[in-house]
């Protein structure tokens, strides 16, 4: 029994250190915002730092040109890191594909509206045949 005692007491401990890190990091993150940082609030606004006070403990946040907001700088959960534009080249060259003759291969792709996304479309379309053969054999009927 003691030593189940001294286990939860040690564990308590680690993850406790583990929070007290975290909040020390997000707290010096906060403290050293600079002009230019995109970052992202608690609440989910992502915009760039245009003015931080530390006399009143704000940050101004703007997420679209011309419309700025002010925080408080303990809102401010993380920063968002940019895409380099190198990716992005490289991804727009791996699009398509070079055949063997040299030529671009086509990034078209096929069109999948006749496939169903899961079962309940096959039920639907099932039922939608069995309606229009029961109507045709009406017709036919009458």
């Amino acid at each position: 029994m003691l030593i189940l005692i001294a286990i939860l007491l040690v564990v308590m401990f680690f993850m406790s250190s583990r929070t007290r890190k975290q909040q020390r990091e997000a707290a010096e993150f906060r403290n050293n915002l600079t002009v230019g940082t995109k970052v992202m609030t608690a609440s989910g606004m992502i915009g760039t730092v245009i003015d931080v006070d530390d006399a009143t403990d704000q940050v101004t946040i703007e997420s679209f040109p011309g419309s700025p907001t002010t925080w408080l700088r303990a809102a401010i959960s993380k920063k968002i890191e940019e895409p380099l534009a190198d990716e992005d080249a490289d991804d727009a060259a791996d699009e398509s594909e070079v055949t063997t003759d040299g030529e671009r291969a086509s990034t078209i792709s096929p069109d999948t509206k006749d496939v169903p996304d899961d079962l309940s479309e096959l039920d639907t379309a099932r039922r939608e045949y069995q309606e229009q053969q029961r109507r045709d054999a009406e017709a036919d009927g009458k």
